[in-house]
């Protein structure tokens, strides 16, 4: 496709990654993607390896990959692609298609992952899914079990006052209004969910520090008008965990 047309391609789609589709062509996403390439810690060099991107909606992060040298790239996503939130599949069809990009598409709920269904990968990437599932602990059962190495997790925490293992439950979107918001587990928590399942080592490689969390918890209490303490106790963090 020639570059206008692109552009009124993406112009028809809700777009919730930023891509770059190349001639100056880039998807209005609401997450700021590149950006978040700083606090993942994605290897810079995955040439040879394969990739599993969870949850991987636009699919930005499987781009990334195959652009970092991922010999193989599976996305996977349900939710996302089937409509029931505001998001479809047309944004990760698009961009696949500009980009000529070879990444391979499945689409999979979290728990019906297998490494018979799916293989098994040096690299998974669990990017903003684990606290939309209803049974996490069983979720990385799964996650685990199709990561052959190296795997990096991020997510939406709450409670991170609390020193032992603990998670808020919230049973009718109480975290940003969001009904599929459904766990908000402690750093603390998350560390011991991974450990549970099978990772022999767990690294906590980045969160907030605490005054851009104390500043980004006033602006959200004073713009949505949610009291400003439970809100301190919300943040995300990075984990990476090894077999």
């Amino acid at each position: 496709m020639g570059t206008e047309e692109v552009q009124k391609e993406v112009a028809k789609i809700k777009w919730w990654h930023t891509i770059d589709l190349g001639n100056g062509v880039i998807t209005p996403g609401l997450d700021q993607s590149v950006a978040k390439l700083k606090t993942l810690g994605i290897p810079e060099d995955l040439s040879g390896m394969t990739v599993l991107d969870i949850g991987a909606w636009d699919g930005f992060f499987s781009f990334e990959a195959e652009r970092r040298g991922a010999q193989r790239v599976l996305a996977i996503d349900s939710f996302c692609w089937n409509g029931e939130g505001w998001g479809t599949k047309a944004g990760f069809e698009l961009a696949r298609k500009t980009l000529s990009s070879k990444v391979e598409d499945m689409e999979m709920e979290v728990l019906d992952i297998s490494p018979e269904r799916t293989g098994t990968f040096d690299l998974v990437l669990f990017l903003g899914v684990l606290y939309h599932t209803r049974h996490p602990l069983l979720s990385l059962e799964r996650v685990f079990s199709v990561t052959r190495n190296h795997l990096i997790l991020e997510t939406a925490c709450d409670m991170m006052w609390s020193r032992r293992p603990a998670m808020a439950f919230y049973p009718q979107g109480e975290l940003d209004a969001d009904p599929t918001n459904w766990w908000g587990p402690n750093a603390a928590a998350v560390e011991a969910m991974l450990k549970t399942v099978g990772f022999r080592r767990v690294e906590l490689v980045w969160q907030p520090s605490f005054s851009r969390r104390l500043w980004g918890a006033a602006k959200y209490a004073a713009r949505n008008r949610v009291p400003f303490l439970p809100r301190l106790q919300q943040t995300r963090v990075v984990f990476h965990a090894w077999r």
